[in-house]
C-alpha cells in the first residue's frame, strides 16, 4: 500500500515531465493520451486508498529524511486519513475532468502540451500538499502550487493583462506565505519539529505560554494561528489578500476551474482543517479567522453584482463561498467547511467550465451583455450550468444546501465574538450569491439574442489599449448572422460527469461527514465549542432536514433573489439602470473593487517605486556615486594638487621649506 501512496502524486509528475519536455517529440495527441491516463491512474489510486482507510487502515510515516540540521529532521512524509483521502478524491477527480475539457477547449492552442504539462505538475503539487505529515512537506506543495499557478495564470505571456494577472498573484501570494513561513519557524521554535502528530500531541502544553515576540504580549498559540491564517488568506483568497484572484481570469478556462475550485484556493481551508488542535486552544484566533470570513463571503458576493465577464462572475462568487468555508472554520465546524470544500469543488468546477463552453460557442466573447437565448443553442451547458447556479444559491436537494445550510446553522450557534456579525454576512449572502447567480444565468440563457450585433467590449472595458481576446488564435465574438453551437464531446462529457455530485453527493454524504465518526481521527474539536455537538442533536436525516429548511429565512432569501434577478433582466431591464444612476456613488465604488486595487497600487507599489527613487538619487547618485566615488576622486586630486605645487624642482624652494620647518618645530618645543 505504501507504494501506492507514492503512486497517487508521483502518476501526474511522470506526466508533467513527459508532456513538458518530450512533447515537441510526442505531438499533441500522445500529450493528452499519456497526461489523461497518469491523472486517472492517481484518481483510481485514490480510490483503492479512500477503501483501505475505510476499511480503519491510516498511515502516518516518513518516507525519507532530505535533511538533518542540528536536532530537526525535515522529511518527507505522508499522513494518510479520511482528511487526507477527501481532499485525494476531489483533487484527482476535478483535475481528470479538467484534463479531458482542455483536450477540446486548447485544440487551437499553440501551448497545447505545455498547458496539459502546467496542470499535471499542479496535481502533483496540490497531492503533495494534501498528503503531507509535516509542515516542511506543507509548505513545499504551498510553494509548488503557488509557482504553477504563476505559469497558468501567464500562460498566454504575450497578453499585457495576463502577465500584469499572474505577477499579482504571485506577489500578493508572497505577502500571506510570509505570515505562513513565520508561523512554522515559531512551530520549530517552540516544539522543535514539524511532524503534525508532534506538536498536536504537546499543542495543549503550550496553551498558557508567551509568544517570543520582542516587545509584544501575545500568547503563543494565538500567534502561531493567526500567522498560519494569514498564509490561508493568501492562498484562499480572503480579505484583503484577494485581489489576485478576479485578475487570475486572463488564464484559460480550465485553470480557472482547477485552481479555483478544488485545488488552490482550497488549500488554505484544508490547512486551517488540519490544524483543528492548534487553532482549538485559542478562541482569538477562531473569532479573526470567522471575522475574515464573514467580510470575504458578504462583500465579494457585492461585486458579483456588476460583473459583466462572465469568468469574473464566477470568480467573484468563488471568494463568496470560500468566506463561507473560512467562517465555518471560525465556528469550529470544520468538517461542515471541508464538506463545503468538497460539493463546491464539484459545482463550482462545474460552472467555471460551462463558462467555457459558453466563451468557446461565442468565439471567446465573455460578456455576458452580448448573450442570450443560448438555451436553444446549447442544451447541455444550459441545463448543466442551471443544475450548477441551483447547487451554488443552495437550493434544497442539491448538494450546496446541505454544506451551505450547515455553515449557516453553525454560525447561529457559536458564540465566539465576531459571531453575531459573521451570522448576518452569511445569510445575507444568501440573497446576494442567487441574486448574481441567476442574473449571469438569465442573462446568458433566456431573454433576446444579443450576439451577432453591436456589442459591448468588455476587454475594451476593463483594459483599454490592452484589449485582446482569450485565445489569439479566435475571432473575438460572433460575426453578424453566425449562430454558436454545442461544444464538442470532450467538454459536455466532464460538464455532465460534475454535474451528478452536485446533485446527488451533498445528499449521500451529509450524515457520515458531518455526524458520523468520519473525521474523528482528523479534525480535533475542544468540548467548549459546542456548535458541531448542538447540529448532531438537530439533525434527523438528509430528507427531514430539507422540510425543516423550507420554514427558515435562508431558502426563502435564495428564491427571493432568484425572483429578482428574473424580474430585473428579464422583465424590467431598465430597472437595473435606473438603479445604477440613482446610486452612482456605490456602484462605482462597487466597480472599483473598493479601491483594493487603487490603493495597493498607490501606497505599496507606488510607495517600493518612490522608495526606489529615494535609494536611487540619494544613495546611489549623490552618496555612493556623488561622494564616495566621485568625492574621493576629487578629494585625492585636490590634496595631490598641493603637493605638486610643493615639489617644484628647485633646491632653494627646499631649502626655504627646510627652514621654515625647523622654524615651527623649534617655536612649538620651546612653547611647550
Amino acid at each position: 500500500m505504501h507504494g501506492l501512496y507514492l503512486l497517487v502524486p508521483l502518476a501526474p509528475l511522470l506526466g508533467a515531465i513527459l508532456a513538458g519536455l518530450f512533447g515537441k517529440w510526442l505531438g499533441r495527441a500522445w500529450s493528452h493520451r499519456i497526461t489523461i491516463a497518469l491523472v486517472a491512474v492517481s484518481f483510481f489510486a485514490s480510490v483503492t486508498i479512500f477503501a483501505d482507510v475505510q476499511a480503519g487502515h491510516i498511515f502516518n510515516g516518513s518516507v525519507y529524511t532530505w535533511l538533518t540540521s542540528g536536532d530537526a529532521r525535515f522529511q518527507v512524509g505522508f499522513l494518510i486519513d479520511n482528511l487526507t483521502v477527501t481532499m485525494m478524491l476531489v483533487v484527482t477527480f476535478v483535475s481528470l475532468m479538467v484534463h479531458i475539457y482542455t483536450i477540446g477547449y486548447m485544440e487551437e492552442d499553440p501551448g497545447y502540451q505545455r498547458f496539459f504539462s502546467y496542470i499535471s505538475l499542479f496535481t502533483f503539487a496540490m497531492l503533495m500538499l494534501v498528503m503531507a505529515n509535516n509542515f516542511m512537506q506543507l509548505f513545499f506543495g504551498w510553494e509548488a502550487v503557488g509557482v504553477v499557478s504563476y505559469l497558468l495564470i501567464g500562460f498566454w505571456y504575450t497578453k499585457e493583462t495576463a502577465i500584469y494577472a499572474n505577477l499579482k498573484a504571485f506577489l500578493v501570494n508572497r505577502v500571506g506565505d510570509f505570515g505562513f513561513l513565520l508561523g512554522i519557524a515559531l512551530v520549530l521554535m517552540v516544539f522543535g519539529t514539524l511532524d503534525y502528530a508532534t506538536v498536536f500531541a504537546n499543542a495543549a502544553g503550550h496553551a498558557a505560554d508567551m509568544a517570543p515576540i520582542p516587545g509584544m504580549s501575545v500568547n503563543l498559540l494565538t500567534a502561531i494561528c493567526i500567522l498560519l491564517f494569514i498564509g490561508a488568506m493568501g492562498k484562499s483568497a480572503q480579505f484583503p489578500l484577494h485581489v489576485w484572484l478576479p485578475d487570475s481570469m486572463e488564464g484559460p478556462t480550465p485553470i480557472s476551474a482547477l485552481i479555483h475550485a478544488a485545488t488552490m484556493v482550497t488549500a488554505g481551508i484544508f490547512m486551517v482543517a488540519r490544524m483543528s488542535p492548534l487553532f482549538e486552544l485559542s478562541d482569538t484566533a477562531l473569532s479573526f479567522v470567522m471575522v475574515i470570513g464573514a467580510i470575504t463571503a458578504l462583500f465579494m458576493g457585492f461585486l458579483g453584482i456588476i460583473q459583466n465577464d462572465i469568468k469574473r462572475v464566477v470568480a467573484y462568487s468563488t471568494l463568496s463561498q470560500l468566506g463561507y468555508m473560512t467562517v465555518a472554520l471560525g465556528a469550529s465546524a470544520y468538517s461542515v467547511a471541508i464538506f463545503h470544500l468538497m460539493t463546491h469543488a464539484f459545482f463550482k468546477a462545474l460552472l467555471f467550465l460551462a463558462a467555457g463552453s459558453v466563451i468557446m460557442a461565442m468565439h471567446h466573447d465573455q460578456d455576458i451583455r452580448n448573450m442570450g437565448g443560448l438555451k436553444k443553442y446549447m442544451p447541455i451547458t444550459w441545463i448543466t450550468s442551471l443544475i450548477g447556479s441551483l447547487a451554488l444559491i443552495g437550493t434544497p436537494f442539491f448538494s450546496g444546501f446541505y454544506s451551505k445550510d450547515s455553515i449557516i446553522e453553525a454560525v447561529e450557534l457559536s458564540h465566539l465574538p465576531g459571531s453575531g456579525f459573521a451570522y448576518f454576512a452569511v445569510i445575507a449572502g444568501v440573497f446576494v450569491t442567487a441574486f448574481y447567480s441567476f442574473r449571469m444565468y438569465f442573462l446568458v440563457f433566456h431573454g433576446e439574442e444579443r450576439f451577432g450585433k453591436a456589442r459591448h467590449d468588455h476587454y475594451q472595458d476593463t483594459h483599454g489599449d490592452h484589449a485582446d481576446e482569450e485565445a489569439t488564435a479566435h475571432h473575438h465574438g460572433l460575426a453578424p448572422g453566425q449562430k454558436p453551437h454545442e461544444s464538442p464531446w470532450v467538454v459536455t462529457l466532464p460538464l455532465i460527469l460534475l454535474a451528478i455530485p452536485s446533485v446527488f453527493i451533498g445528499y449521500f454524504t451529509i450524515e457520515p461527514l458531518l455526524f458520523g465518526n468520519y473525521f474523528k481521527d482528523a479534525i480535533y474539536i475542544s468540548t467548549v465549542h459546542g456548535g458541531m455537538a448542538e447540529l448532531a442533536e438537530e439533525f434527523h436525516g438528509a430528507l427531514p432536514k430539507v422540510w425543516h429548511a423550507l420554514g427558515e429565512l435562508p431558502v426563502w432569501l435564495a428564491l427571493s433573489g432568484v425572483v429578482t434577478a428574473w424580474f430585473f433582466y428579464m422583465k424590467r431591464p431598465d430597472i437595473p439602470s435606473a438603479i445604477q444612476k440613482r446610486f452612482h456613488s456605490i456602484y462605482t465604488l462597487l466597480d472599483n473593487k473598493y479601491y483594493f486595487d487603487r490603493f495597493n497600487d498607490w501606497f505599496f507599489a507606488g510607495g517600493a517605486r518612490g522608495t526606489s527613487r529615494l535609494l536611487w538619487k540619494f544613495g546611489d547618485v549623490t552618496l555612493i556615486d556623488g561622494i564616495m566615488v566621485n568625492g574621493t576622486a576629487k578629494l585625492v586630486g585636490l590634496f595631490s594638487g598641493v603637493l605638486r605645487r610643493l615639489q617644484s624642482g628647485y633646491i632653494y624652494h627646499y631649502a626655504f621649506s627646510m627652514i621654515i620647518g625647523v622654524f615651527v618645530l623649534l617655536t612649538v618645543r620651546n612653547w611647550f
